[in-house]
């Protein structure tokens, strides 16, 4: 009788060992795919930031940046950004006339308000805009900071190692024109370096196979004149 508990008992740990070992089979490429899309979500977040500094800079100066430097700083320090304001003429608007009941056209045409010209700092303008959208840690969308401006050029994986997004501008020739282009990107061997290397041998072999599709996440392109992302 002895012997024959001791044989259940090896035969119960067995069973347990072997489902433990079942179930982390089953759970394995189920954390690797719920972990690529964590990162892919923030890597797209970041990209979409880099894409609307892209924009606000070619606006501001009629061409993209090839530099995170010059991108960051010339954005966040100098008022370069022309924009059109709105001006109340108080003292030409007669007493018995409401400014606020009287359409904007009508009040040019009579001098009651007019339009200038003038050169504001393009980071300010665009959290004025609502353009730099973050979720916060209490999940509430806010303007992004300084600091998370600055820091937008880094890929946020693997945590600590400070990888930045690789990032392109020039000009591009079409149809005898020249027009301006950029790209910023990072491969997935870099933004998934620190996970299970086979894992992440086949999720780049799965992705070139979908018509030969850059392993990775982007947005913009060298080669067409396009500001899309990989990942929209």
């Amino acid at each position: 009788m002895k012997g024959k508990t001791i044989i259940q008992i090896v035969l119960g740990v067995v069973i347990i060992a072997l489902a433990i070992v079942l179930y982390n089979s089953i759970m394995k490429p189920v954390r690797f795919d719920n972990e690529y899309n964590k990162r892919r979500d923030a890597c797209a977040e970041k990209l979409k930031a880099i894409r609307t500094l892209e924009e606000a800079y070619k606006i501001t100066y009629g061409t993209y940046c090839g530099s995170f430097d010059t991108l960051i700083g010339r954005l966040m320090t100098e008022d370069s950004m022309k924009t059109v304001i709105k001006v109340t003429n108080y003292d030409k608007i007669p007493a018995d006339v409401d400014i606020n009941e009287v359409p904007e056209k009508e009040a040019i045409e009579k001098g009651y308000m007019t339009r200038q010209e003038v050169f504001v700092n393009p980071i300010a303008k665009l959290r004025e805009d609502g353009k730099l959208p973050i979720i916060d840690a209490t999940g509430h969308t806010v303007q992004m900071t300084d600091d998370q401006i600055r820091n937008v050029r880094y890929v946020p994986y693997p945590k600590g190692e400070n990888n930045e997004f690789e990032l392109q501008a020039g000009m591009l020739e079409k149809s005898g024109f020249f027009v301006p282009v950029f790209e910023c990107k990072v491969d997935l061997k870099t933004l998934l370096s620190d996970m299970d290397h086979q894992s992440v041998v086949n999720k780049i072999a799965e992705v070139e196979k979908v018509a030969g599709r850059y392993a990775g996440w982007k947005v913009g392109d060298m080669t067409q004149a396009v500001t899309d992302g990989n990942f929209e």
